[in-house]
């Protein structure tokens, strides 16, 4: 799969560039994403959605990669808390999705996100997904350096809620 992203535009030297608001991802839809009808099966979207949230939290710079080396005594991991999703829309084999992805609020030990799955200009899902800090089975707060990242990319009205 080709994944581009805003984060992979060139960024000047020691700059790091925020995403868009929303971040933004491109995919394309297989075979193996699909049920017998060739419509995409509702399990594939919950895919879709955590590489947009992936590729939303590299671009503004926390990457699992470095989480998980410190995933022992101090490390933590990002855990889905609740999502709801409503499904407008089927995706069908061979088509190009759009998975657009916001931050809407911070609280001390989660993260309020949107996400949108888009064919051109329809929208096929939305959903609503609150992300739990956790370490060692047990809710913790964001710790101080990702919390400042996720900062800069909280709307201080609606500018970067999906729409």
């Amino acid at each position: 799969m080709t994944l581009r992203t805003s984060a992979n535009r060139s960024k000047p030297p020691g700059k790091r560039v925020l995403p868009d608001a929303p971040q933004r991802i491109a995919l394309r839809v297989y075979y193996e994403d699909t049920d017998f009808s060739g419509n995409v099966y509702h399990a594939s979207y919950l895919r879709f959605l955590e590489r947009g949230r992936t590729e939303f939290l590299r671009a503004i710079g926390i990457e699992h990669s470095r989480i998980f080396a410190n995933g022992g005594a101090g490390g933590f991991h990002f855990v889905v808390r609740a999502m709801g999703i409503e499904f407008l829309k089927p995706a069908l084999m061979d088509d190009t999705l759009l998975v657009e992805t916001c931050v809407n609020g911070l609280g001390g030990a989660s993260i309020e996100m949107r996400q949108q799955i888009n064919r051109g200009h329809e929208i096929l899902l939305t959903a609503k997904v609150r992300i739990a800090i956790v370490s060692g089975g047990r809710a913790r707060r964001i710790p101080a350096e990702v919390f400042e990242k996720l900062k800069l990319v909280v709307p201080t009205t609606h500018e970067n809620t999906l729409s």
